[in-house]
């Protein structure tokens, strides 16, 4: 018990050393600083650049959200709950990859709605629409000392942005502000030559086949400035206005300008349409709440009133399949869980090795006591040894009642037969007698199996008259038997 006792000590000590080692080697890693030159978009967020406010206002509003933690290819075979709406706000920690590109636009095509809320998107999930392209200039970059937190800084000299037509984004919004950095949105129509440098004509569509993930195009821009704003019917708006273009003209609509910049336009793409807003500040958490920014978020989208999903996957927080080690992760806990699990793998592995010198198997020794007594018995016998087995009985009986008495073992044994018959009813000249016969056997006097078995009856009967066999190592003996 002492020995197991010292091994739990000892592995106590070994886990209070890991501890204080884990403890000691941990240094805390200070959250970043919340700025507009670094912002994270992503609806976990709750300071300013985030997006939390606005995922939980739609939340409680009733609308459908949730957080898209997958790559976009699993937009493909969602099966019953495909989101209708995909919200991209920028800019991400992830960028996107060429396949989750083509998956993307795959799936916008096959009727799906995605809004892309950022000053400088990847040109690539901004694909032509027919003879036009879109990209967006960004003309004042946020500085390091931008501080998202104070919306008044933001926006100082910021004109109010109105809607340039009545559509399903800006109905009831009155105007809207958008911050100091927002980026302006450019609309170019292209055209495609030929071998032989001629034009063709300005209205022919641009092939799909022209734009590669790369972002660039085989077209070659027409128009270095942004179009005048091109005023048709609205597919998503019961509203009529007045349009020079067709019904079916791919030309992307103008929804909101300001004095700056064309803020929010749209366009089709197969079956579906590629929303972008070009100030994420009109979703954070720090502007949402200016003029008609809230009003206009809700009308953008939830527009479809389909399941909506915000991309949180190029935000770095992609589905994890080990619940618990992400609510640990960044603390010291899984290097303890580590090297505590490396310790039981040493000592399992160590088990059954040795570090010295083999040694044997500790031998059991399962016979009884009595073996030796047979044994030797056994031994006298076969050599007639009669006077030996005398020897060994009659001193232990002559100790015996020496101390029955309270003499010496050494006394004369008249001495010791007198006594004995004054305590007992034992004859003093028969048992004389009888110490006399043991003892000349002993010295060398010829003795014979028969009379030695008739003395050692004699004295075991002297024993038993006077109470001396029944010690405890007789019972135990008996015990035994």
């Amino acid at each position: 018990m002492r020995q197991y006792l010292i091994i739990i000590v000892t592995a106590a000590l070994v886990v209070l050393v890991l501890v204080g080692i884990n403890a000691a080697s941990y240094v805390e890693i200070e959250e970043t600083p919340d700025s507009e030159y670094t912002p994270d978009r992503s609806t976990y967020n709750g300071r300013a650049t985030g997006t939390r406010a606005l995922f939980d206002y739609l939340h409680e509003s009733g609308y459908k959200v949730v957080r898209w933690r997958e790559q976009p290819e699993k937009l493909l075979s969602a099966g019953t709950v495909r989101p209708g709406t995909f919200v991209v706000a920028g800019p991400t920690r992830i960028p996107f990859e060429p396949e989750e590109i083509k998956d993307l636009l795959q799936w916008v095509k096959s009727g799906g709605r995605l809004i892309v809320v950022d000053r400088s998107p990847d040109q690539r999930i901004l694909p032509p629409s027919g003879q036009w392209r879109v990209t967006l200039e960004l003309q004042n970059y946020p500085t390091p000392d931008a501080r998202s937190s104070n919306p008044d800084e933001m926006t100082a000299g910021v004109p109010l942005a109105r809607a340039t037509q009545p559509t399903a984004f800006t109905a009831g919004v009155d105007s809207v502000l958008a911050s100091r950095f927002a980026a302006t949105i450019k609309i170019f129509a292209v055209e495609e030559t030929s071998h032989a440098g001629t034009r063709h004509r300005k209205d022919e569509e641009t092939d799909d086949d022209d734009y590669d993930l790369s972002g660039r195009s085989s077209s070659r821009l027409l128009q270095t400035e942004p179009p005048p704003v091109v005023l048709r019917k609205d597919p998503r708006s019961s509203a009529t206005t007045s349009s020079t273009a067709p019904e079916a003209s791919p030309a992307p609509v103008v929804h909101l300008t300001d004095a700056r910049a064309t803020l929010l336009a749209d366009y089709g793409y197969g079956a579906g349409r590629i929303v972008i807003l070009s100030d994420p500040f009109i979703i954070a958490n720090s502007g949402i709440s200016r003029a008609d920014n809230l009003h206009l978020a809700v009308n953008i989208i939830g527009a479809a009133n389909d399941l909506i999903a915000f991309d949180e996957y190029h935000h770095g927080r992609a589905t994890t399949h080990n619940q618990l080690l992400s609510y640990f992760a960044g603390t010291p806990v899984i290097a303890m869980l580590g090297q505590l699990g490396l310790i039981i793998l040493v000592a399992v592995w160590t088990s059954g090795r040795r570090f010295a010198r083999p040694l044997p198997l500790p031998s059991v020794d399962r016979r009884s006591k009595l073996e030796f007594v047979a044994s030797m018995a056994e031994l006298q016998q076969r050599s007639r040894a009669y006077d030996l087995a005398i020897e060994n009985i009659y001193l232990r009986t002559r100790r015996v009642l020496a101390r029955y008495v309270g003499l010496d073992s050494n006394a004369p044994r008249a001495e010791i037969a007198e006594r004995v018959a004054a305590r007992s009813a034992i004859n003093r000249q028969e048992l004389e007698s009888l110490m006399r016969e043991c003892e000349d056997a002993m010295a060398g006097e010829p003795l014979s199996a028969r009379h030695a078995l008739l003395l050692v009856s004699k004295l075991r009967e002297v024993e038993r008259t006077l109470g001396l066999r029944m010690r405890s190592r007789e019972i135990k003996q008996a015990k035994e038997r």
